[in-house]
């Protein structure tokens, strides 16, 4: 039903509507079953944006609690890397290429925004291979890649690696801060016991590069999930495919994303990975802390374009505002409104946390459309 998104809006609504009618029913059903809303977690921060932007959220408020998980590459980013990333900004002669939603992401005492305000030089790349010819333009820089992301992330950023290789610069690294979905899901399952979600909308970015089968440890906890996409009409089918789950009492991982992610995913991206990266022992989660083999690192063939390796960093002490939330709300134990900064000190123009600046942030959703 979501293959073709080229619909004229009478077809789109003959569509949406008779789906909206089925959630609908099938929400107060449960509703009044358990005496309760079904609480949901919305695994991708693409997926919490896309929820409240469309309005869908508020359609589904009645007998849906959608609840925020780690699935905002920059909220989940440890305070202690945003400050050594900070710091490599600050190295003589360096040129840091970074996603734009990390220039006003708050480290302990500074900002990447901050910095090149004070003149450090700073680029903003839409494409992790954009920092391979700032690298071939700038031959006296020492250009470093903030290599922030997900599995969504990490082939382009093996991709851009191969390619200054094969280019043979020498003034080119990686910093990586790349982080695995599945395993801080698992770690979450097993964490938290209080959790008490009754079921996961899964990332369909992810779930394309790893396949659906890489969510497969979930319903071991006898919980349902699906794997979505982003558009409307893929929004709607993910509800709709997991009340059904719910309904049942089915612990299954479901597929509303079929069309474009496959049991198996996709096999080039995922051999580019093995071979670029290696899986780290154990890697620091916002929210979460350290997480075992939920990372990835540069192998050893990489050393040379290994910014970890080849530069001196500081931490500082991981300073946040006590009475940020963002770590509870990545986590599903909060949402955004429960946290006494939410629109007043911090807002999208004087961000406290990363969940606010973030265009994948809780936060920063709930405050723009809800």
């Amino acid at each position: 039903m979501t293959e073709d998104y080229n619909f004229p809006p009478e077809r789109f609504d003959s569509i949406a509507q008779p789906l909206l009618d089925k959630i609908h029913k099938l929400g107060m059903h449960l509703f009044e079953k358990k005496g309760r809303k079904l609480k949901v977690m919305e695994v991708c921060g693409t997926h919490t944006v896309a929820y409240a932007r469309s309005g869908i959220t508020e359609l589904v408020s009645e007998y849906f609690d959608l609840r925020s998980g780690p699935g905002c590459p920059i909220c989940v980013t440890h305070q202690a890397d945003i400050d050594r990333i900070i710091s490599l900004a600050r190295k003589e002669d360096s040129l840091i290429v970074t996603f734009g939603d990390m220039l006003r992401v708050p480290g302990s005492n500074s900002t990447l925004e901050k910095e090149l305000a004070r003149g450090r030089r700073i680029e903003i790349c839409y494409s992790p291979l954009d920092a391979v010819d700032v690298a071939a333009r700038n031959p006296s820089a020492k250009v470093i890649l903030i290599g922030i992301g997900f599995e969504t992330t990490a082939p382009a950023i093996a991709a851009a690696i191969e390619s200054a290789e094969s280019a043979q610069l020498t003034n080119f690294w990686v910093y990586p801060v790349l982080k695995l979905v599945p395993p801080a899901l698992r770690a979450l399952l097993d964490l938290d016991k209080n959790l008490s979600m009754d079921g996961f909308l899964l990332p369909g970015h992810v779930a394309t590069i790893l396949g659906s089968k890489a969510f497969e440890f979930i319903p071991g906890y006898g919980l349902p999930a699906v794997v979505t996409g982003f558009e409307h009409l893929d929004l709607l089918t993910g509800l709709h495919d997991l009340m059904l789950l719910i309904a049942e009492n089915k612990a299954a991982v479901g597929n509303a994303y079929s069309h474009v992610a496959k049991p198996e995913g996709n096999i080039t991206a995922q051999r580019l990975m093995e071979h670029c990266y290696t899986v780290e022992a154990t890697t620091l989660w916002r929210g979460l802390g350290e997480i075992s083999a939920s990372g990835y690192s540069l192998q050893s063939r990489y050393d040379s374009f290994n910014a970890r390796l080849n530069f001196k960093t500081e931490a500082h002490d991981g300073t946040i505002n006590p009475l940020c939330i963002c770590g509870k709300v990545i986590t599903g134990r909060a949402t955004p409104r429960q946290c006494q900064l939410f629109g007043r000190d911090c807002t999208p123009s004087t961000p406290v946390g990363p969940c606010m600046v973030s265009p994948e942030g809780a936060c920063g959703a709930h405050y723009h459309y809800m």
